[in-house]
């Protein structure tokens, strides 16, 4: 046992016992300001025994299905309520809200094209043909047959965010068109070589069972890579809003070519340059040259906490947490501002540091109760440096709106409130 008289462990003793006198008095700050309704609840507050340890609680069972806390019912998709229609439309992940990489799949975001079909496994085939020496149409549990493999990885809208004003308020408006999960499935190249693929195959060309019947165009070295056919998603079948029964999975690439229902892939000599890779997911540079294909997300971060929606609750220790992610591999690092980008600092990176997933990152800070801006740069493995939103908007010109990974930056105003700073 460290002595006493240690001026080190006394140092961590004093200052340990700072954070908890500092937090002590900031909960009873909140008991004693809150009026008669929060002094009733105090009832229930040590020493007394709360209400809850005075009767039985709910049986087992009760819930065939388990469901979140009811006190935590606000922790929903972010969904708008100023779209004109919701059929072709989003719903976004609440970011801020959520600790760790892994999305709820009762909270991972949505991009639909032509609503959620529902659609019974029994009667859902998948077509394999084009330049094949076999074509094969599988069941679902065909493809269960083959050896699966798991993965985590994240999947993100290539239109998170757009360009333009007015951007979002909170880590959910401007970047919650990406989530993460732990993937379930039968690897891609497995089920090519099983048709058996011919010498001129250069692409595969994905179709969806939804009313719009997405199609995209995948390069064979895509698909002979690391791409899946998925049928779970963190343990448990597909949702329905994520391709039940069967969708297409293809890591790091904008998350529309992870084409949900799937029911078709014809493989072929060229693309076949559908509407969602024509007049939909390709941006004309300043130019007038188009830029298409542009499969792989860029690597990305955004500050989860502190973030914008949320005030701080008095100067002192705060932790900065957030997440990061790269189409093209892993993050390498995290840097972080608290001085609106004149100086970086690296945070910490939460274990498991995965390729082409989700990875949360962390740092600790002493708010002095000033007015701050903080803002997180990612650098995946490649070298690459998250941008400026200027950085970008100078080379990609006014028009451009898929493909946004610029830095998001948090002010921090002296009463605690946390805004955007580019807002």
């Amino acid at each position: 046992m460290s002595s006493t008289t240690d001026p080190d462990n006394d140092s961590v003793s004093t200052t340990r016992r700072r954070f908890l006198t500092a937090g002590t008095a900031a909960a009873g700050g909140v008991v004693l300001g809150a009026g008669a309704s929060v002094a009733a609840e105090a009832d229930n507050l040590p020493p007394n025994v709360p209400e809850w340890m005075k009767v039985p609680g709910e049986p087992t069972g009760g819930q065939p299905y388990g469901t979140p806390s009811p006190f935590e019912k606000g922790v929903v998709r972010n969904i708008s309520k100023t779209l004109k229609q919701y059929i072709s439309a989003a719903s976004r992940t609440p970011l801020q809200e959520l600790d760790g990489i892994i999305t709820p799949n009762g909270l991972f975001y949505e991009r639909h094209h032509g609503g959620v079909p529902a659609i019974d496994p029994a009667q859902h085939r998948l077509m394999l043909h084009g330049l094949v020496e076999r074509p094969l149409t599988f069941t679902v549990d065909d493809l269960r047959r083959f050896p699966s493999e798991s993965r985590i990885h994240f999947l993100e809208c290539s239109g998170n965010p757009g360009y333009s004003k007015p951007y979002g308020k909170t880590a959910s408006d401007l970047v919650g068109l990406v989530s993460c999960a732990e993937w379930t499935g039968v690897s891609l190249k497995l089920v090519l070589q099983e048709a058996g693929l011919k010498p001129e195959a250069k692409w595969v060309v994905a179709e969806g069972a939804d009313a719009a019947a997405l199609t995209r165009s995948i390069p064979i070295e895509k698909c002979l890579e690391d791409a899946m056919l998925v049928y779970s998603q963190n343990g448990e079948r597909l949702r329905p809003q994520q391709g039940y029964p069967l969708r297409l999975f293809l890591p790091g690439f904008e998350g529309n070519m992870s084409v949900k229902w799937l029911r078709r892939l014809h493989v072929t000599t060229e693309p076949v340059y559908s509407r969602e890779e024509t007049s939909k997911y390709t941006d004309l540079l300043p130019d007038g040259t188009a830029r298409e294909f542009s499969f792989y997300m860029e690597a990305k971060s955004i500050i989860t906490r502190p973030s914008g929606g949320q005030r701080l609750s008095a100067p002192g220790f705060h932790e900065i947490t957030g997440i990061a992610w790269s189409g093209h591999g892993k993050i390498a690092r995290v840097e972080v501002s608290v001085d609106d980008g004149k100086s970086w600092q690296d945070a910490r990176l939460q274990e498991p540091v995965l390729t082409r997933a989700l990875t949360r990152f962390r740092l600790p800070w002493q708010w002095d109760g000033k007015p701050a801006v903080i803002q997180s740069r990612a650098i995946d493995e490649t070298g690459y440096v998250q941008p400026t939103l200027a950085e970008l908007l100078a080379v990609r010109g006014e028009n451009y709106f898929y493909h946004n990974n610029a830095i998001w930056p948090w002010r921090v105003a002296d009463t605690g409130e946390v805004t955007n700073a580019l807002a």
